[in-house]
């Protein structure tokens, strides 16, 4: 599969590492210029790029960037994309730490259906909630005894498909999350953030989660 990342940090680079292991073809673009992606690239075979070229023949895009930065991307970013492209979002939001006050999803939004919004383009939910050095580390077989399972939420049944698949292919188990907007239940501050449970877990997480922001996780 062809494959554009846009963001290169922890879960990014994870990213451009591991699929390249898996043998797709993968492009990396962050918000600066391609030479400043010259290490992964090298260490990876995947090809840097400009942002604005991320898409060029993508099956499937992956948008891993700060919160705060979701509106600075491209117009038109997904510009060349193969037909029927699948776009994932791994972001989450992070106001006290990093992203500042983001209004719509402090009254409510959950934070892919407002990422979205400003992409303008549908999105599934997937890798948010797993540590970087997990993701890259702690892939095992189908057959292995408590398998890491990651949340998949989205509205296109034959996206979120593809995203399920991959996920299996990077050692994990893909558990169907529903739909962008019950996305907030892998938001962090929920049971299932950070916990890497197995798939009987995060269904069992999931069914726990709480709508409201508290503490860390509110502005």
């Amino acid at each position: 599969m062809k494959i554009g990342i846009l963001g290169a940090g922890n879960i990014g680079g994870t990213l451009t590492r591991r699929l390249r292991e898996l043998g797709h073809d993968v492009s990396v673009a962050n918000s600066r210029s391609p030479e400043t992606l010259h290490d992964l690239a090298t260490e990876t075979g995947a090809r840097a790029v400009w942002a604005k070229d991320i898409a060029a023949g993508a099956n499937l895009v992956i948008v891993t960037i700060p919160e705060k930065d979701v509106p600075s991307v491209p117009a038109g970013f997904l510009q060349g994309a193969a037909p029927n492209v699948v776009v994932v979002d791994t972001g989450n939001y992070y106001p006290q730490q990093r992203d500042g006050l983001i209004s719509a999803i402090e009254d409510g939004m959950a934070e892919s259906v407002w990422v979205q919004s400003q992409l303008g383009v549908s999105v599934i939910k997937c890798f948010n909630g797993i540590e970087a050095t997990h993701l890259l580390e702690r892939g095992t077989d189908r057959a292995s005894e408590g398998r890491i399972a990651l949340p998949v939420a989205g509205d296109d049944g034959d996206a979120k498909a593809v995203v399920m698949a991959l996920v299996d292919e990077l050692g994990f188990d893909a558990v169907d999350a529903g739909t962008l907007e019950e996305s907030w239940r892998q938001q962090p501050g929920s049971p299932v953030y950070g916990a890497d449970l197995d798939a009987p877990g995060v269904r069992d997480a999931l069914s726990r989660a709480v709508s409201e922001r508290t503490g860390a996780w509110k502005a």
